[in-house]
């Protein structure tokens, strides 16, 4: 099975990112997506990031009811910080039956160059990109590419938690089941 590998913090998960991850599943040979919590990207300090456990428990009330996409931990219980090399390494060992490809946005295909073992990546694995504003795709490391069509929208999950401090809504950013978890828990507040 083709599995598309959707790395990220999901500080917190919202809607932009299930309209990508939809738009894939329709429009690429991908049969599945694995939104792959990353419990510490070493490009990020922690120090407004939710716990990892909640930040899963939130893609999981966002996906459950969409078996083409799954909220995976797997890096849960690597060595942190996460590097995608070593999580790339550990799947294709735990799951050789599967075909894993990686989907990011044109900001993180930027800074590729700058992961580490980035060249055993590329050469690897399949690299699908979305059009984040303001960063333009450029395969200048020889990637294999596949550029995604995906509405442009500008919405982030810093703007999120920003309003979720100043005690503005998110009311449609992110799904119903997220928001009222998210005011349940009461995260982001400070």
């Amino acid at each position: 099975m083709k599995i598309g590998l959707y790395f990220g913090s999901f500080n917190p998960v919202h809607v932009a990112h299930l309209i990508i991850a939809n738009q894939v599943l329709n429009d690429t040979d991908i049969e599945k997506i694995w939104f792959v919590v990353s419990p510490q990207n070493p490009f990020k300090t922690g120090s407004n990031l939710l716990n990892e456990y909640h930040r899963l428990h939130l893609i999981r009330l966002a996906t459950d009811d969409d078996v083409r996409i799954k909220a995976s931990d797997i890096e849960f219980t690597l060595p942190k910080p996460s590097y995608t090399t070593n999580t790339l390494v550990y799947l294709a060992e735990k799951y050789p039956e599967h075909e894993f490809c990686i989907i990011m946005g044109s900001d993180s295909f930027q800074n590729l160059h700058k992961w580490k073992n980035y060249e055993v990546i590329i050469k690897n694995y399949p690299v699908y990109v979305y059009p984040r504003p303001g960063f333009e795709i450029e395969n200048h490391i020889g990637a294999t590419l596949h550029i995604l069509e995906v509405p442009l929208l500008q919405l982030s999950a810093t703007l999120i938690r920003k309003y979720i401090r100043e005690g503005k809504s998110v009311r449609y950013m992110v799904p119903d089941k997220v928001l009222e978890e998210i005011e349940k828990g009461g995260y982001y507040k400070k």
